[in-house]
């Protein structure tokens, strides 16, 4: 079965001093890379997904910005394709499924930011697509968010969106379990 890594919306405002930075980015995109190295080593299929806000008042990712660039921790070689989408499903008007489909993938790795976002929605699209789904959890970040006047700490957003994914979507796995399961 053909594997491929799926880095979603690893961009430079998700970090300190970024205009959306999220708790523990910079954590998630250290456990990213390692996997990103793992996937080099092994030539083995890895696609970068690049968030491009183009609504009115977008306040991040907005086009032609430094933040909306893709990390230096995971920056795509020349050959490693870079699917730019505007929705938080990075299948939705984009080229990525069928990028996928010509290289047959059946399984995906997926990573990144927002867990409670783009993880989410990229990963239950996955499923529904047909594909198998691993989703390294402490290679993702999301943020703080407030609910009825009640804030909701990232590390229980976080938690709550890997248990719903974990239920049917995705086997959600910590990166030091992904290696030891991937040697």
């Amino acid at each position: 079965m053909s594997e491929a890594l799926l880095l979603v919306d690893i961009q430079n405002d998700y970090f300190t001093n970024g205009a959306m930075e999220l708790v523990g980015m910079e954590g998630a995109a250290d456990k990213a890379a390692a996997l990103l190295d793992r996937f080099r080593k092994r030539s083995l299929p890895i696609y970068h997904v690049q968030h491009i806000a183009v609504q009115p008042g977008a306040t991040f990712f907005r086009p032609d910005t430094e933040g909306a660039e893709t990390h230096a921790s995971v920056r795509p070689l020349e050959n490693e394709p870079v699917v730019v989408k505007h929705l938080p499903n990075s299948f939705r008007e984009t080229d990525l499924l069928s990028r996928c489909r010509e290289d047959g993938i059946e399984n995906l790795t997926i990573c990144g930011a927002m867990s409670h976002m783009c993880i989410d929605a990229t990963t239950r699209a996955a499923f529904d697509l047909g594909f198998g789904c691993t989703v390294v959890e402490n290679a993702c970040a999301t943020r703080n968010l407030s609910f009825n006047d009640r804030e909701v700490r990232a590390a229980d957003v976080h938690g709550a969106f890997m248990a719903a994914l974990a239920l049917v979507y995705a086997r959600v796995v910590s990166l030091q379990a992904y290696t030891a399961d991937n040697v």
